[in-house]
């Protein structure tokens, strides 16, 4: 069988957006634990640095789809660079305030207006969607995205700490705010592989979160973050309580392990299930995978609990990309993914902060109950929007039936160099 994945960077310049997409979004998981690491050493108070990088962190949640909106009506090339400096100006004054012992206030507003950074995720997803929309490989360009976010988070914060600590507390952001700037210094020159601003039809000042649809994916992956922002809390928590401490590095790894393999497994295969169904299935699974919580005894146990709870994520974060771009008009789909990637992060912080309340009020198993809770809340928002999510899915898959023609597979993707043009073309049918 052909390797999906291989095929995905044949298009010409895919190879170049995708490694400067890289490099420019590692700096959001590194400046969320570099902030957190530069405040502890300097001011060595917790609540603080959790106060400011949360801060941080909800900013971008909420700024971040706004400049997507604004990328969508102007172009990648016209806003990542005035976003960019913008955040990179204010982890500049971020640090400056804080080596210089400034009023705490100044750190909330220099964390906030950070938050200015833009999506890279979302804009590398929107440049695999320009190549591939419409054809099979569409999921696995979003498969692949999937994992890249998962080893981001791992080797993220990381960094962020061993500079923080190694070299000297400011090393953390100051790292991430330029390797933002080489990254979409890198990324903007490739005007071959940007999606062109799309004419902004009816609607044209709607927030594309206004969709009950997407709204509902992005509850979803909101309640679904909770779940690996209580798998980051609880593994801490639990490797201490059994004199293990070192090893909550081992259950961080083998949680992004189970997303990644399973990720690209499903990234390779070709499904003929509707994705409003695939995403019940998906959400189930995770849902489902929340009960061994409840019996683990062991790190091995704990490790063995959350590679299956991270089976289930990749997929599903596949599956609502995929539903986000069929829902979604051209003109507004970097928002759309944006807001899928916001509640994702607002999610992760959200069950990372509840669950070490409840740990302290009621104990380390009590811990657990909070990705359960999640698991379900996800599965009740999945199942109260199926019917909604899977009509307005059969109404674009037939305007899109109508558009090709009953006797045309449609173009499935198109990339222009020079003076040549390479269509491909698949009897392909969208489930």
């Amino acid at each position: 069988m052909a390797n999906p994945y291989r095929a995905l960077f044949s298009a010409p310049g895919a190879k170049g957006f995708s490694a400067a997409g890289l490099l420019a979004r590692l700096p959001l998981p590194m400046t969320h634990m570099g902030i957190l690491t530069m405040l502890s050493e300097l001011r060595g108070e917790y609540a603080l640095a959790g106060a400011v990088a949360g801060t941080f962190t909800l900013s971008m949640a909420l700024i971040g789809p706004q400049i997507s909106r604004v990328v969508d009506w102007l172009g990648q090339g016209r806003v990542l660079l005035p976003a960019t400096g913008v955040s990179v100006a204010a982890l500049g004054g971020l640090l400056l305030c804080a080596y210089y012992g400034a009023p705490v206030w100044t750190l909330f507003v220099f964390a906030f207006l950070a938050g200015f950074m833009p999506s890279m995720g979302a804009m590398v997803r929107a440049r695999w969607t320009h190549l591939y929309r419409g054809s099979p490989r569409l999921n696995a360009a979003y498969s692949l995205e999937s994992v890249v976010d998962e080893l981001t988070y791992i080797i993220g914060p990381a960094i962020a700490v061993v500079l923080g600590t190694a070299l000297f507390p400011e090393a953390g952001p100051m790292v991430a705010a330029v390797l933002l700037v080489v990254g979409v210094l890198l990324f903007v020159p490739q005007k071959r592989t940007e999606p062109p601003v799309q004419p902004q039809a009816d609607g044209a000042g709607r927030s594309a979160i206004r969709s009950g649809s997407l709204l509902a994916m992005a509850l979803t992956l909101l309640f679904g973050g909770a779940i690996a922002g209580t798998v980051d809390t609880m593994g801490l928590a639990f490797a201490q309580e059994q004199g293990q401490k070192e090893a909550a590095g081992i259950v961080f790894a083998v949680y992004a392990v189970g997303s990644a393999v399973s990720g690209l497994t499903f990234g390779a295969l070709k499904l003929s299930v509707p994705l409003p169904r695939l995403l019940v299935i998906g959400v189930a699974g995770t849902a489902l995978t929340t009960l061994p919580f409840l019996v683990v005894n062991s790190i091995a146990t704990l490790s063995a609990a959350v590679f299956l709870a991270g089976v289930f994520f990749a997929p599903t974060m596949v599956t609502i990309m995929g539903i986000v771009e069929r829902l979604t008009p051209a003109a507004r789909l970097t928002e759309g993914m944006t807001w899928m990637i916001a509640g994702l992060q607002i999610g992760v912080a959200l069950g990372a902060a509840a669950s070490g309340q409840v740990v302290d009020s009621f104990g380390t198993r009590a811990g657990f109950t909070v990705s359960l809770a999640m698991g379900a809340l996800a599965l009740l928002t999945t199942l109260l929007s199926y019917r909604h999510v899977s009509a307005e899915t059969a109404r674009a898959v037939g305007r899109e039936e109508v558009t090709r023609g009953p006797d045309r597979p449609g173009i499935v993707a198109e990339t222009v160099t020079g003076q040549e043009s390479h269509t491909e073309r698949a009897d392909h049918r969208r489930p």
